[in-house]
């Protein structure tokens, strides 16, 4: 959510900004929320001029019933009397143009970086490095599910018995390679100093709408039926949530994260969701960063964030690349954002397996995440997020690359300490 101020000031570099995102139905909201603003600046004018007057009338009475001025006296009551009604009108007026200019405040998408490449969606999306060479053998790889079957590792037709589309069963080295990466990114994260957390897996609504969009609410969240609580779609939700209403000490930050937990998506409007496989599911684990930090910290920690993902992937021989996010693939409180791609051996092609994402002080704002600066004054923090690792997206990049001709698995050196030391799946 942006500044009112900012927005009541510069209605051009908002407006431009949403075209640049190809959002043009929202380009009225601009005009909307600086006529709310205006008429809310008012209002509390009105309200302060009056009470102020009541004060003074209030003084008034006693002193003109001391002078047997009793006539005068009763006027003055009934005009406290008239404010004190167009005092609670006006309240009640204040309080709807204020949740009326703060719901339309929430839908006017985030200020995006001027590095981020112009473009409608994510088929406009930039390469910005590859690393690793992408290999593809002289043996045919077959899909992911077979893979996995061939080692009694995966039960996709029980699992649509029991829970439907979307889901699945692991069992036995695949389950157990699917725990091991989790494992394995885990202490990859604290190796690099970040801090490790096992969060709350539901969360309320007041910190869902201070984490995502109203769109992306929609299309991902499931509601717990009866309560106000949604089960999370990432670990980032109830992380950054953890700070609702906070300020924290300058000295504290940067804070960095990495926490784990299952994952739980509607994955609405989405393709895929029927197919025989596990790319796009409704339920999953992840491994995840975090970092809230000063705001001018926040553009080297997002380089640092995606860097992480790339060399953890590296580590277990799965070439990738980075792909710069256009504007119009960005979701609205993300300033800037990179996807990093692993490479696919049968598909001879790379595909998203985590995404990174700067989104400036748009939570921080929502959520009332301050920071108490060393001058005494009080600035939005800005929050960062990563994806280290999110089986089973990652078991397809890793069996794809791992496989050999006689069917095996090899697993990589740093993976085998997490597996039991084996060196391979047979």
């Amino acid at each position: 959510m942006l500044d009112i101020k900012f927005v009541r000031e510069n209605p051009d570099i908002v407006k431009q900004n949403i075209k640049n995102k190809f959002q043009d139905s929202k380009l009225v909201l601009v005009d909307e929320v600086i006529e709310l603003d205006r008429r809310n600046r008012e209002i509390k004018g009105e309200v302060e001029a009056l009470r102020s007057a009541r004060n003074k009338a209030s003084k008034q009475i006693g002193m003109l019933m001391g002078q047997g001025k009793k006539e005068e006296a009763e006027a003055v009551k009934a005009q406290i009397a008239e404010d004190a009604s167009r005092i609670e009108a006006l309240s009640e007026e204040e309080k709807q143009v204020e949740a009326d200019l703060k719901k339309k405040m929430m839908i006017i998408p985030n200020i995006i970086d001027p590095s981020v490449p112009i473009g409608k969606d994510d088929s406009e999306n930039v390469e910005v490095m590859k690393y690793g060479d992408p290999v593809v053998p002289d043996f045919e790889i077959p899909y992911h599910t077979e893979i996995m079957e061939r080692f009694s590792g995966i039960d996709l037709d029980a699992a649509r018995r029991v829970a439907g589309n979307g889901f699945y069963y692991l069992m036995g080295d695949i389950a157990r390679l699917h725990s091991a990466v989790i494992s394995y990114a885990r202490d990859f994260m604290i190796g690099r100093g970040f801090t490790y957390v096992v969060p709350p897996f539901m969360i309320r609504s007041d910190v869902v709408t201070g984490v995502m969009s109203f769109a992306e609410m929609d299309a991902m969240m499931y509601k717990i039926e009866g309560e106000d609580l949604y089960l999370i779609g990432t670990s980032e939700h109830s992380m950054i949530g953890r700070f609702i209403d906070q300020i924290l000490p300058e000295e504290t930050l940067p804070l960095t994260l990495t926490s784990y937990s299952p994952c739980f998506r509607k994955e609405k409007g989405a393709h895929g969701i029927e197919e025989r496989g596990v790319y796009r599911i409704h339920q999953f684990e992840k491994q995840e960063m975090i970092v809230v930090c000063k705001p001018e910290d926040s553009k080297m920690w997002f380089d640092k964030l995606w860097q992480n993902t790339v060399d953890l992937f590296r580590t277990l021989d799965i070439p990738v690349r980075t792909l710069e996010c256009c504007s119009g693939d960005l979701a609205d409180l993300k300033v800037k954002s990179v996807d990093v791609e692993a490479w696919s051996p049968r598909q001879k092609k790379y595909f998203e397996v985590g995404s990174c994402s700067n989104l400036g002080d748009a939570q921080a704002r929502r959520l009332g995440i301050r920071v108490n600066g060393s001058d005494g004054k009080k600035y939005l923090a800005h929050t960062l997020n990563n994806t280290v690792v999110a089986p089973p997206r990652m078991l397809i990049a890793f069996l794809e690359n791992n496989l050999r001709a006689d069917g095996s698995v090899a697993i990589p050196k740093v993976l085998q300490p997490y597996m039991g030391g084996m060196t391979e799946i047979k």
